[in-house]
Order: C-alpha cells, then structure tokens, then sequence
C-alpha cells in the first residue's frame, strides 16, 4: 500500500477508505475503554493525524506503552468522519508498527512551549516543533517561488563558484580556504609562501555569486544564482549569519530603473505566492509570532513600492524630530532603524532608495553624472528594512579601473572582470537578496538563527 501524506489524508482522503500513513508521534492518551487516541505528523502540515488503535490490533498491548511522544510508527487503517470539531476525518487503525522508540523521560521535545534559544540548541529535532515545522514548508515555497519568478521569465540559473580569489564587496571580512598545516605556521612567524597552497595563491569562500554572474549574464542574457554565501564578520546580531543563502539575478541591458522594477515585482509576486500556497502555516505566524504578520505582508503585495533619492531620504529621517540612536547625515549609511521609520512610519509601505553617495558603496556600480552618487538601490519593507540591494554596474573600463583603484584593489586581480567592459561591453544591472533575511520577513521571526536549519554563527557551528 502507498503511503498518504498527513496532509492529504486530512484533506482528500473519504471516509470509508483504506490508506498508510507514517510519521512522529506527538501525544498518546489512553482511554479506560481499551483504545488509545494517538496524534501523529509527518511534518506535511502543520495538523496532526488524530489515530485510534484499539485493544483488538495486533500487538496493541506488548507495544502502545511505547508509542511514546517521538516514537516512529506506521499506521494503516480505515478513514472515518472524526466526531470532534477540529478535523474532519480521522483513522481506526488495523494495523500499526513501531519502528523507533523515544525515551520518555530524555526525550526533549515534549508537551510545552520551549524558547528559541533552547531549541537552537537541539537544531536536530527542532524541525519537529510546529513553528520549525511550518518554516521548513514555508522556506521551501520561497525557494520553489523563486525559481518560478525567474525561470517563467527566461532567466537562466547558473552556479558560481563557493570558492573565490576575488573580493566582490571589497570588505575583505571572508573565510579562507587552505590545505597548508596551520600548526606549522603558526610556529614560524615568516610571510606565507601561498604559491605552496592548494590554489596557488590566496582563496576564500565567496561573499557573492555576482561578479561571476555578470561573465554569464553579458554572454547568455539574463541569469540568476541562488546559492551559499559566506562573511567572517564577528556579529552576534539578531541579523546577521556567517554563513547564507543569496539571490543573485544579473540582467544585460538593463538600468537602474528597470532594476528596481524587477526587484519589486519579484518581491510582490514571491511573498504573494507563500500566502497563497502556505495559507495554514501563515496563519500559524500571525497567531502565534506576530498579530501584524499577514498585514505587513499584504502591504507589501498590495501597494506600489514608492522610489525615493537617497539625498530625500536623508531629509525626510534628518527633519523627522525623531531621536535616533545612531545619527544620520549625507554620505553615510542608513541604519535598519532609518529604513524602518522609512517604511513603517513616514510612508507606512515599501521604499526604494536609490542614488547613494559613491563613497559607501563597491567599485562595481556605475558612477552617476553628478561624480558623487552611483546608481545603486536599497528595496526597504515594514518590518524588516532593506531587503535587497542592487545597482547597475559600471560598464566603462576607465571608470571602472578607476574605482577599483580608489578602493584599493589591484585591476590585475580582476582581469577577467575588467575584460568584459574591453570586449562587448553593455549597460547591465543585478541585485541581491539575502534569502534567510526574506524568510525572517515573512515569518516575523525576531532572530535570522531561526531562519536557517543550521546556523553558523561567531563560536558555534554546531551540527
């Protein structure tokens, strides 16, 4: 007999009918009449299967006493209308098996509601709980919605590479890739000879698929990656991950205002389709998360994303009278609590800065007219603040060597970069999309560690 997926039993399966389901158990009562109610998921959905087993099946009474909270079992019975309220249908088991028991008393997971922080610690059975149940499914539909957006649009997915001898954001805040015995050099204080390493010259786990996106997207048209995402930066925020996932899409031919259009609908029709095919578990977030959850998201999905100057946007956060903790001015970088006041508070629905001073942002993004501004572009949302950045990147070779060195790296490094403004070159633009930060936007999930299966953090890298 095929198995049934929870989730389809509750929905589809008619009384009357025969099925096999599988999964976890969540609570076993025992009734004085010789049955037992048990409650099982399979992490389908975010319901349990409610099981009857009576005292007639097979095994029933050398084998319930260990159909304990976490066991594993299989259950294969007829479907029946359930006489309670809370679901509609519901299985009389006529046979079942045990494959896995859970010690009652060790197990942790049981019958009460556990912080976060505690489950960060027991990352391998949080996925069990209803809330990493649901962020499991819904991280899932993102991923699935992201490669619609982008694949019904023609754009091409392209894997760049983990492992890079190339900056993209000029940070130098990256993990390095070695094979050298590090015992033996930390006894010697010399300079590393790195012509004796693995590559032959320095390597690290790469911040950004972008600058190998743009080889592609100026040969083959428009791409995407979507992939892991590396930065050494000793943060222990509730916003920051050492290790990510990015979206990464590259365009030819494309400025910034068509940038900023993609971006948003990409946006909008993302979180539009984890609404419409993750209803229950959204539910779940707005009940139990936070009450504002389906609002935020419907503002989102409903309302046109307003464009503002980033030189605006510094006046409208300057002569707001509201007391900030870190101030603001022309030429520096807006902090999530700017971005917020941006979104929730002044305009109350998405923004998009756009045009930010050249000093703060990367060698990569096309220097305006003005000399001062590049067209770069931040998509701020209630909530959470920026959710992407992008640009339209500088297809001039002078300028773009220019900018290279005023950030002090060497062109020669990136030769292969600067060859595509030497051979063809075009006006082209991408932005990126921290694809654990969405996730923390659509759940309301206050802290990014909670967005990721397994998270790498400063000091824990665990499982």
């Amino acid at each position: 007999m095929v198995r049934t997926k929870i989730k389809s039993a509750l929905s589809a399966s008619q009384p009357g009918e025969t099925i096999k389901v599988c999964g976890w158990v969540r609570t076993r009562r025992d009734s004085k009449s010789g049955f037992s109610f048990v409650e099982l998921n399979d992490g389908s959905c975010m319901a349990n299967l409610q099981i009857v087993i009576d005292q007639n099946v097979s095994d029933y009474e050398s084998t319930i006493k260990d159909v304990t909270t976490g066991a594993s079992i299989t259950v294969s019975g007829k479907v029946n209308e359930s006489p309670g309220q809370k679901q509609r249908v519901e299985l009389h088991a006529e046979s079942f098996q045990l494959y896995g028991t859970a010690d009652s008393e060790s197990y942790p997971l049981q019958k009460k509601r556990h912080s976060f922080e505690f489950l960060r610690d027991i990352a391998h059975l949080r996925p069990r709980t209803n809330t990493f149940g649901a962020i499991t499914r819904v991280r899932n539909e993102v991923a699935a919605a992201i490669h619609r957006f982008f694949q019904t649009r023609e754009f091409l997915y392209i894997q760049t590479p983990i492992i890079t001898t190339s900056d993209c954001e000029g940070a130098g805040e990256m993990f390095q890739v070695t094979t050298l015995n590090l015992e033996h050099l930390a006894q010697i204080q010399t300079k590393i000879d790195f012509s004796q390493d693995f590559f032959g010259k320095p390597a690290s786990l790469t911040v950004s698929g972008q600058l190998e996106a743009e080889i592609f997207a100026t040969s083959v048209g428009e791409c995407y990656t979507f992939g892991p995402t590396f930065r050494a930066e000793n943060s222990n925020t509730s916003r920051h991950l050492a290790e990510f996932w990015m979206v990464e899409p590259e365009m030819p031919f494309y400025d910034l205002n068509d940038n900023m259009a993609l971006a948003e609908s990409f946006v909008r029709t993302v979180i539009g389709d984890v609404l419409e095919n993750c209803s229950e578990d959204m539910e779940f977030f707005n009940q139990r998360i936070d009450k504002t959850t389906l609002e935020t998201l419907r503002n989102i999905t409903e309302n046109e994303f307003i464009r503002v100057p980033y030189t605006e946007a510094i006046e409208i956060v300057k002569s707001s009278g509201k007391k900030f903790d870190f101030p603001i001015d022309w030429g520096s970088d807006m902090q999530s609590e700017h971005e917020r006041f941006l979104t929730e508070e002044h305009f109350k629905q998405p923004v998009i800065v756009y045009n930010y001073p050249r000093t703060i942002k990367p060698f990569y993004m096309r220097c305006n007219d003005d000399d001062k501004t590049v067209c770069a572009m931040d998509v701020l949302v209630p909530g959470v603040g920026e959710i992407i950045g992008g640009s339209q990147r500088e297809e001039r070779y002078d300028v773009l060597i220019d900018r290279m060195k005023e950030g002090k790296l060497n062109p020669d490094d990136y030769w292969w970069y600067t060859d595509l403004r030497k051979y063809g070159t075009v006006p082209h633009s991408g932005f990126g999309l921290g694809f654990e930060r969405l996730i923390q936007l659509i759940t309301s999930m206050t802290n990014i560690r909670d967005c990721i299966p397994f998270p790498r953090t400063p000091k824990n890298a665990e499982f």
